[in-house]
């Protein structure tokens, strides 16, 4: 086979950030979603033996832009052949479009710091490119569809074959449409997911990245908007994430899938971008739905959201009016998180409203989520006040999701803090069966005081006290803040029948 230098403006190279964990060990073994796995034969690559997420993952390369690849470079090459070879078009998960728009990115990243680069691999990326505009995802939409459209835009900008500038131009056409739909006014994903938030802001700043690189034209024109956008949205995620430095669990959302925060701000940095948020107690994204409330000795996180876009709820929970609170850098109220995607009696446990720290009716969630991907009936939320003064902060919010039961119920939650702690105000409109499910922190101790009230120690001796103005009771459950990862912990119930439930949190110290 010849080699084909890289030459004229598609000279770059890429020298972004390389931050996912190893994820091939040798020339069989891999690990993706904290499960091993061993690739012998052609079979494997879509093996019944793993889960379809598992096989997605193993078919991104995300090792070819992973921490210390470059002591891996042979290993790479024999997996990049073996995947050329043992994986012929269009067959198997490799050839799904949202795989081949990770690959794409993956490979021409990987490839662009080469030399020269063997015919067979740039034939290999124009087919897998030809192959994605056949099937790009508008069925789907969201974040698959703006995947599509950054693969054709890094293929369009590095290959140099006939088909380049289609590449190059239906990529940037669809992102055109996507970044303005799918970043909010006030930088929030619409998914209203932060794990898939952090994906698309990497995803937006690689753009700039690119046009910052490769001195395209076509993306220089779009530079000035991105950055705009970019810096909505790194504001938005500063406000999203907990002390310990993570993403907070609304809507499908674990850590260890997005990059880091901190790394997603490092990279915005290295790009010249800058941001700020102003230093007050309370601050409102009211185009995505969520307020944060920080105080020294505390912070949390409300969601007053919708379930997310009409037509795309499918990576909702129903967790409308939860909340998650730190005290300095360690969680003690935390939502389940998420530890599987499929359909399985457990990926719909996790989803429903029992799995959140809010308030269950009746038995029902409040946004009917089924499936694995799925919302019926939905809970639409209110934002009724954010107040902020010398002393205290107040938010109150409401949503209409029990209204499809019998009686009609409307929910309605305010949350009133001060420096050292808040009360909590769940208002029914109906006298029925309700349950208030408040989750805890693994590492966070418990201690019954009485009947009503619970003591909380942090790991590092942070304490507070939770009390109710009705019975409490301590109950098993499971935390999921990684895929693949389930924890033993506990939860707070309190079940009420008034109509009207009042909690408190003291933080001491």
């Amino acid at each position: 086979m010849k080699s084909v230098e890289i030459f004229g403006n598609r000279s770059w190279s890429w020298h972004g950030p390389s931050l996912f964990e190893q994820s091939i060990f040798n020339e069989t073994r891999v690990r993706f979603l904290n499960k091993d796995g061993e690739i012998v034969d052609r079979d494997d690559w879509n093996s019944d033996q793993y889960s379809k997420l598992w096989l997605y993952n193993l078919h991104y390369f995300d090792d070819l832009s992973s921490v210390g690849a470059e002591v891996r470079e042979q290993l790479h090459y024999k997996f990049v052949n073996r995947w050329i070879k043992e994986n012929p078009p269009c067959l198997g998960n490799g050839w799904e479009p949202y795989p081949i728009s990770l690959r794409l990115v993956n490979w021409v990243k990987w490839f662009s710091e080469k030399t020269s680069v063997d015919e067979r691999y740039l034939a290999s990326m124009d087919l897998q490119a030809q192959a994605l505009l056949q099937q790009l995802e508008y069925h789907i939409l969201g974040n698959h569809l703006f995947a599509n459209g950054k693969a054709l835009v890094f293929v369009g900008a590095f290959l140099k074959s006939v088909s380049s500038e289609k590449y190059l131009e239906k990529g940037l056409k669809i992102l055109d449409f996507e970044v303005n739909e799918q970043f909010l006014n006030d930088g929030g994903h619409f998914e209203l997911s932060p794990m898939y938030h952090s994906i698309l802001l990497w995803d937006l700043l690689e753009l700039i990245g690119l046009a910052q690189i490769s001195q395209n034209s076509a993306l220089a024109h779009r530079l000035s908007k991105w950055n705009a956008i970019a810096k909505k949205a790194l504001s938005w995620l500063q406000g999203m994430i907990h002390k310990d430095g993570e993403v907070s669990f609304f809507n499908d959302a674990a850590i260890g899938i997005a990059h880091c925060p901190s790394e997603i701000f490092k990279y915005a940095e290295q790009l010249g971008l800058s941001w700020h948020q102003p230093h007050t107690p309370l601050h409102v994204h009211k185009a995505s739905g969520y307020a944060t409330v920080e105080y020294e000795k505390y912070s949390f996180i409300f969601d007053h959201a919708q379930v997310g876009p009409d037509y795309l709820p499918g990576h909702a929970h129903a967790d409308t009016l939860s909340f998650e609170l730190s005290v300095g850098d360690e969680r003690i109220f935390v939502n389940s998180g998420t530890s599987l995607y499929g359909i399985s009696d457990e990926r719909l446990r996790q989803r429903q409203t029992a799995a959140h720290n809010t308030v269950e009716v009746c038995g029902q969630s409040s946004s009917e989520v089924w499936s694995g991907f799925r919302v019926a009936r939905r809970a639409n939320a209110t934002l009724e006040e954010a107040t902020e003064c010398q002393d205290y902060v107040r938010l109150t919010a409401s949503h209409d999701g029990y209204k499809r039961l019998r009686p009609k119920v409307n929910h309605k939650r305010s949350i009133t803090a001060k420096a050292n702690g808040l009360k909590i105000e769940d208002t029914l409109t109906e006298k029925v069966s309700a349950v208030f499910h408040l989750h805890i922190h693994p590492d966070v101790t418990c201690t019954r005081i009485n009947s009503r009230a619970i003591q909380l120690k942090s790991k590092k001796g942070k304490k507070l006290t939770f009390k109710a103005d009705s019975d409490i009771e301590l109950l098993p459950t499971t935390y999921h803040p990684n895929f693949g990862v389930t924890i033993a912990n506990k939860k707070i119930v309190i079940p009420f029948e008034s109509g009207c439930l009042v909690t408190r949190i003291d933080v001491e110290g």
